[in-house]
């Protein structure tokens, strides 16, 4: 694995040293942060809610919002339509949750990802014409879907649009689209998350009622769960809403967190990233992969405690069996790639197969790329011969715009450069393969496919102290755009005994660097072993942790990456 060192202007790593009457090794990880005086350091680390940005910013908020007013003024009833993970049913559930404190007549709809598929679809919009509504709002989805809105515009519907996903050149004719990536919209932040943008038109329409602005602070647990989990980078506002949300969702009143907390047996202490995305994301994605992801709008909308316990404990078995249906496609597709695969000419994997539940085809994409470090593209055919597949990539390959330069094999598509859905017929796989493959060859180095780790720095041990514990702590939360500081230590020697833990995949050891000894932990890098039980001395890639066992709080280094000290690997 390549470690590249991350170089700061010295001249500002200088400055910060001075400034901050700090370490080497802390101004640079500050600088390489993106931090470059002392003055403007105090709303990185104590953001406020003031760092949020004007709603009315964002291209037809207060149209949308002037619109959203009439109607509950009319008494009309509205469908609120979000996407069955969990940046668009906890975008729903707090859009809904603020309609409906301001008097109207609202439901929810998230549609069923194996009939009807990705983003607003027929079917919703027939329910909400059934349900009598007048007005159709969208969450994270909508922002391609040309054929749908003026459907609906035909069933006597008017839509609005919140979504973050990268609009085409031309848009749907909806009464209004909030999108900070339209190309004519000068929002300051383009990285909001679906729930994000659909926060801003609940503030909109708030305040046209009159209502103080600080009421829209109790629903940052919401937005906060959906924009960890969808991965969007943890700058600008989305540091805020981050930084106040896991506060907030450490001190939930909801029914439905404190029963997923308890579920998950988090309800004592503070709330990280990184929990959201291994812990409650998953459960609350389960109810839209392999079932009804209506339930997880009603988990975090209901005001029943037993409710919401009952519910609680479906998502976790729901997640269970998930895990165990995404063990299966994993390990097929792994098997699949190994025979099927040309690894030296293929810089893009693309996997298709019949009876593969298509809830799960995203996490196996992600497995497949983080395997073999390239693109991804899992996809499962239904009897229709029609294939849902999900795409994952790595660093600088842009997914978004590979399907499009391959869209004409296509029956639709949509997502981000790092992660996307498909639409394909089983008849024109090979054809969609084959140009996507041949895309993948013009727009992807070696240099690309090579594993490698970004280091904040070298270090030595005894640069480990309670100051540089407490910087990291503040430099969270930590997520995309905001990564956990990884630093390098050269010429390191194991003290004690090496141990190979867990089912043979982990390591355990302690590493001594003149007087400084600490535990090391390293996930899935048994193979590293022997290098361990040389005897001779080593250099690790590394972050630097606490970790608490029975009771005691002690710092570990979370090894990434072994070598064998001045041999080059």
């Amino acid at each position: 694995m390549n470690w590249r060192i991350l170089e700061p202007d010295p001249g500002v790593v200088s400055r910060l040293k001075s400034e901050f009457k700090t370490s080497e090794i802390i101004a640079r990880v500050m600088a390489n942060h993106g931090i470059e005086s002392l003055a403007e350091s105090h709303t990185f680390f104590s953001p406020t809610i003031d760092q949020l940005h004007d709603p009315a910013l964002m291209c037809d908020t207060i149209k949308a919002a002037e619109l959203v007013k009439s109607h509950i003024e009319a008494k009309n009833p509205i469908v609120v339509f979000g996407d069955y993970d969990v940046d668009g049913t906890t975008a729903a559930a707090m859009l809904y949750l603020v309609l409906r404190s301001l008097g109207a007549t609202v439901e929810t709809y998230i549609p069923n990802r194996e009939l009807e598929g990705y983003g607003l679809s027929v079917q919703g919009i027939d329910h909400a014409r059934q349900a009598d509504a007048r007005l159709l709002i969208t969450c994270d989805c909508g922002i391609n879907a040309f054929e749908e809105v003026a459907y609906a515009h035909s069933r006597g519907l008017d839509v609005i649009i919140t979504d973050h996903h990268t609009p085409d050149q031309s848009l749907p004719e909806a009464k209004a689209i909030l999108n900070p990536k339209r190309s004519d919209c000068s929002y300051p932040f383009l990285g909001l998350s679906g729930g994000g943008v659909a926060f801003k038109l609940a503030a909109a329409v708030s305040a046209l009622f009159g209502r103080p602005a600080d009421e829209m602070h109790r629903y940052l647990d919401l937005i906060t769960l959906g924009t960890a989990a969808d991965m969007v980078p943890l700058l600008d506002e989305n540091r805020a809403i981050v930084y106040h949300g896991l506060q907030a969702i450490s001190h939930s009143q909801r029914p439905g967190i404190k029963a997923l907390l308890k579920k998950v047996n988090m309800y004592n202490g503070g709330i990280s990233v990184g929990q959201i995305v291994f812990w409650l994301a998953p459960r609350i994605n389960a109810a839209g992969r392999l079932g009804d992801a209506n339930r997880s709008v009603e988990l975090l909308t209901t005001d029943d405690f037993e409710r919401a316990k009952t519910l609680a404990r479906e998502l976790d078995e729901e997640n269970h069996r998930r895990q165990s249906i995404q063990q299966e496609v994993v390990d097929e597709a792994i098997r699949m790639t190994n025979a099927q695969v040309d690894l030296t000419t293929d810089r893009a994997i693309i996997l298709a197969g019949h009876g593969w539940h298509s809830g799960v085809v995203g996490i196996v994409a992600s497995r497949i790329k983080e395997e073999f470090n390239r693109p991804a593209i899992i996809i499962s055919f239904d009897e229709s011969r029609t294939g849902k597949g999900s795409a994952r990539s790595i660093k600088d390959f842009d997914l978004y715009e590979a399907l499009t330069a391959t869209s004409n094999h296509l029956e639709g598509y949509g997502g981000h450069p790092m992660a996307a859905g498909l639409t394909v017929r089983e008849e024109n796989f090979n054809e969609f393969r084959t140009a996507f493959l041949k895309y993948a060859r013009q727009h992807i180095s070696n240099e690309n496919l090579e594993p490698g780790i970004t280091l904040d720095g070298l270090m030595r041990l005894s640069d480990i102290n309670p100051r540089l514990m407490d910087f990291l702590d503040k430099l969270g939360p930590y997520g995309p755009g905001n990564m956990r500081p990884k630093f390098g230590a050269h010429n390191l020697t194991i003290a004690g005994h090496p141990k190979v833990i867990g089912n043979g995949d982990h390591l355990r050891f302690r590493v001594r660097q003149g007087r400084t000894v600490y535990d090391a932990i390293g996930f899935n890098l048994a193979r590293h072993y022997e290098k361990l039980i040389t005897g001779l001395p080593i250099d690790l890639a590394f972050v630097v942790e606490f970790n608490e066992w029975q009771g005691q709080k002690f710092i570990q280094l979370n090894v990434r990456d072994i070598k064998r000290s001045g041999v080059a690997e």
